[in-house]
């Protein structure tokens, strides 16, 4: 009998990989790695016309599975056009012609049923937009909400090449995000906080809280994630990606205060401190001092150019280490001629 989907919602730079994997260890969930369909595909869902169209539905279809298999942690087992055009005709449903939403989940469905397990789950934060959508299409699904000191999010993104780098960029990402989260609750949509902190210093506690949660025995094992194939898998892939395959240390907790400088914390602050403040983080300055900041067009300047050079790094760093450097660009170049063709109607 299949379960409700989960997924793991919130910001990058926050532990979602690594909650994947301690989930996806799990007899009964199956958590692919997130090739961020929703992401990517909103922008562009309008353009292929009314789906109810099969010819349209198909090309859909067809373009999100091309994002799938260029994915830059690959799935081990990717379905069939067919397959898809047919799950997303028997699916249920809040009604409708099918939609992107739709083809996004049969993928999953597809996958779920193929691994043999009870439960799929996601790990796309970016879905934390789409949290009401969620709902409508399973009531009873099973929301992550998972979110960190964006001091140390910022921090963490200076290393990664998924993130914005200066700290102004990560926060104001952080503050959009964790707000949409707040919003959810304030409509009634059910979420479970999961802090990082906590994930951090009572894994096992926390895990115990997730599992109930979602209605799921606990199983000692998922504290052993590290060893598992797809925690080694994705260590091997990406430096950013480096923490999976080991055990969960304490270390990152506060590493902002010795890796950002005092300006940025300011900077990141004024932005996101609300926001902190609602989620239970201090700022360390004071409201009086955020609010009287107003960084001017040409400290904004400095940021671009900081972060452009940060890029830069990194990327030659990615260059150097990640297995799927090239994978990663091989993607963008995908989006890119899909994105093309469609404003072109080829």
């Amino acid at each position: 009998m299949t379960a409700s989907p989960l997924f793991i919602l919130g910001t990058e730079r926050s532990g979602s990989n690594l909650l994947r994997v301690i989930l996806g260890s799990h007899p009964s969930i199956v958590i692919p790695h997130p090739p961020h369909v929703m992401k990517y595909f909103t922008p562009l869902a309008a353009k292929y016309g009314d789906l109810s169209d099969p010819a349209r539905l198909r090309r859909l279809i067809e373009d999100v599975r091309l994002l799938v298999c260029a994915h830059i942690q690959p799935w081990p087992w990717v379905p069939e056009v067919a397959e898809i055009i047919e799950r997303v005709g028997r699916r249920p449903g809040p009604g409708g012609p099918p939609d992107l939403f739709s083809v996004y989940a049969a993928f999953h469905d597809a996958v779920r049923d193929h691994e043999h397990k009870r439960r799929w789950g996601c790990k796309s934060t970016f879905m934390i937009a789409h949290g009401e959508r969620i709902v409508a299409e399973w009531p009873d699904a099973k929301l992550l909400w998972l979110y960190r000191d964006p001091r140390d999010v910022a921090a963490s993104s200076r290393e990664s090449v998924f993130s914005a780098f200066h700290p102004a960029n990560t926060a104001a990402l952080w503050k959009e995000q964790q707000d949409q989260g707040l919003a959810l609750e304030r409509a009634g949509v059910p979420l479970l906080r999961v802090k990082y902190e906590s994930l951090i210093g009572d894994a096992a506690g926390e895990v115990r809280r997730i599992c109930d949660y979602l209605g799921e025995d606990f199983h000692p094992p998922m504290l052993e994630f590290f060893k598992g194939a797809e925690a080694r898998k994705s260590a091997s892939l990406s430096e950013s990606w480096k923490n999976t395959a080991a055990p969960i240390r304490t270390e990152g907790l506060e590493r902002w205060r010795g890796d950002l400088s005092t300006p940025e914390v300011l900077a990141l602050e004024s932005i996101a401190g609300s926001t902190m403040e609602a989620l239970g983080y201090t700022p360390v300055n004071t409201a009086e001092a955020r609010a009287a900041f107003h960084p001017g067009p040409v400290q904004r300047a400095g940021w671009w150019i900081e972060d452009e050079a940060a890029w830069l790094k990194v990327e030659a760093r990615s260059f150097r280490r990640d297995k799927n450097f090239w994978k990663r660009w091989s993607r963008s170049v995908l989006l890119t001629r899909i994105r093309s063709r469609l404003v072109l109607g080829v």
